[in-house]
């Protein structure tokens, strides 16, 4: 005989707080991984909401009700490259880790860099203040480094920031003209390791 429990109604269990939250945090990161990818296809101009949401699986409205929408978006996926940048941003890291971090990040996270590539080619992007502090901590970490001995001290900081940026990013930013140099794709990971070698040795030579 069938136990009656099993035909009575069963009530929906309502999920717990930590499951609504595991649950928006689940959402809030897929949202930001598909605002990347067509932030990264398209510019900030031409990147659509409902392409993002399409993207993620979520309603449209979600970017709203999280972020404030496509500007706020945009924001936050430049804090998630601040978030993944501060392990090669940490104290006393030796410059040659830093310079082998950023090649390494730059190559095997190409939407991102896509994205810093965009926003120097165009002027519709939003004004992030965070970036700003973001850079000028870094220039401040290069006249540390060179009040400390470790670097010349008669290189000038800002521009010594501007080439190892140029330098550590090159293999997304000239991708043609590092094949023609090389004969090898620029995203191909022998590359990647053999350009972040010598990157590394050249460091070591402008340290002395």
């Amino acid at each position: 005989m069938a136990d009656p429990q099993d035909s009575a109604p069963r009530s929906r269990r309502s999920p717990a707080a930590g499951e609504r939250q595991r649950d928006a945090e689940r959402t809030k990161a897929r949202i930001v991984e598909a605002a990347i990818a067509e932030f990264a296809a398209k510019g900030y101009r031409a990147a659509r909401v409902s392409e993002i949401a399409d993207r993620a699986g979520v309603n449209k409205q979600l970017i709203s009700y999280y972020f404030g929408g496509k500007e706020g978006l945009y924001l936050e996926v430049n804090r998630s490259w601040d978030l993944m940048s501060r392990p090669m941003t940490a104290p006393g890291l030796p410059m040659t880790e830093v310079i082998a971090g950023f090649a390494r990040h730059s190559a095997e996270n190409r939407d991102l860099g896509r994205i810093m590539v965009w926003e120097n080619l165009s002027a519709d992007f939003p004004d992030d203040p965070g970036q700003r502090e973001f850079f000028q901590a870094r220039v401040a970490e290069l006249r540390q480094r060179q009040e400390a001995g470790e670097l010349p001290a008669d290189l000038d900081p800002d521009c010594l920031l501007l080439a190892l940026m140029a330098a550590t990013s090159a293999l997304l930013t000239l991708p043609r003209i590092a094949k023609m140099i090389t004969g090898e794709e620029a995203d191909a990971p022998e590359l990647t390791e053999r350009y972040t070698e010598q990157l590394v040795k050249l460091m070591q030579h402008i340290q002395g």
